[in-house]
C-alpha cells in the first residue's frame, strides 16, 4: 500500500512514517511539505491513503481531501492536526477520519482500518469509480479548487494549460493528454491543442476562409476546431439541444 504524508513539520512526518512502517512494513511511505506538492505526488503515484496536515501553507488540507476525493481513482484522506475543534469541517471536506496529534498509534490504526474499507468499496452501483468534480489550479501562487462544470475549456499555451470559466482564467503545469484521460467524456477534442466542454458549447460558426470555430454559451472566446472533429462536436449539440 502507498501512503502520502503531508505535512510542513519534519518531525511529525518522521513520527508518523515511523507508526505506519511498523504497521506495514511493507508500505511505500510518500512526503510532501506543501498542497500543490502533494497534488502533484498524489496524480502521478496515485496513494490509497493520504494523510495530512490542515494547514499547509499554499492551501488547506481540506482542499487537499476534496481534490483527492474527487479524482478517477481511489484513496482515503485522512486528516492530521493540533487543533481538535476543526473535526465538523473534516467531514464536510470528504476526509474519512480526523486524528489530534500527538497521534495514537491505537487510533491510527483504527483510522486506516477505516480508510482500506472505504478504498475497496468506493464506488457506484454501476461499478465505476465516483466522477470527479473539481480540478486544482494555480492562482496568484496558490492552489484552488475549480468545479469543472464551471469549466469552459482546456488550452494548451507554451509550458502551460490556460482554463477558462465564464469569469477567470486559470493555468495548469499539466498535459491535455492527462487531462482528457482523467476527464472524459465531459471534455472533448475541439483541436489537438484543446479540449472543450461538452455543456458550455453554444454552436460552431464557420469563417469566410473555411476555417471552422466553436462558440460558447457564456463567454466570447471562440476555438478553433479541427475538421475532423466537427462532426463530433455537432453529436454534442444535437444531444444537448
Amino acid at each position: 500500500m502507498k501512503y502520502l504524508i503531508i505535512d510542513r513539520d519534519a518531525k511529525d512526518r518522521r513520527k508518523l512514517k515511523k507508526i505506519l512502517l511498523k504497521m506495514n512494513p511493507r508500505g511505500v511511505i510518500l512526503e510532501s511539505t506543501s498542497g500543490s506538492d502533494a497534488i502533484r505526488l498524489f496524480r502521478f503515484h496515485q496513494p490509497e491513503v493520504i494523510l495530512t496536515e490542515t494547514d499547509l501553507g499554499d492551501m488547506s488540507g481540506f482542499e487537499v481531501s476534496l481534490h483527492c476525493s474527487s479524482a478517477p481513482y481511489f484513496s482515503s484522506t485522512i486528516l492530521t492536526t493540533s487543533n481538535g475543534k476543526q473535526a465538523l469541517e473534516a467531514f464536510d471536506s470528504d476526509a474519512i477520519d480526523y486524528l489530534v496529534k500527538p497521534i495514537q498509534p491505537e487510533r491510527l490504526e483504527r483510522a486506516l482500518q477505516k480508510a482500506t474499507w472505504f478504498s475497496k468499496n468506493r464506488f457506484t452501483e454501476s461499478g465505476m469509480a465516483e466522477n470527479r468534480s473539481h480540478i486544482a489550479v494555480s492562482m496568484k501562487g496558490k492552489v484552488k479548487l475549480v468545479p469543472l462544470q464551471e469549466i469552459c475549456y482546456f488550452k494548451a499555451e507554451n509550458k502551460y494549460i490556460v482554463v477558462k470559466t465564464a469569469t477567470e482564467t486559470y493555468y495548469m503545469n499539466e498535459t491535455l493528454n492527462n487531462i482528457e484521460r482523467d476527464l472524459g467524456d465531459e471534455f472533448i477534442r475541439a483541436h489537438r491543442n484543446a479540449l472543450i466542454s461538452v455543456r458550455h458549447i453554444d454552436g460552431l460558426e464557420k469563417t469566410e476562409d473555411e476555417l471552422w470555430y466553436v462558440l460558447f454559451k457564456n463567454i466570447d472566446d471562440r476555438l478553433q476546431i479541427n475538421r475532423r472533429q466537427k462532426p463530433s462536436i455537432r453529436r454534442c449539440l444535437r444531444k444537448c439541444s
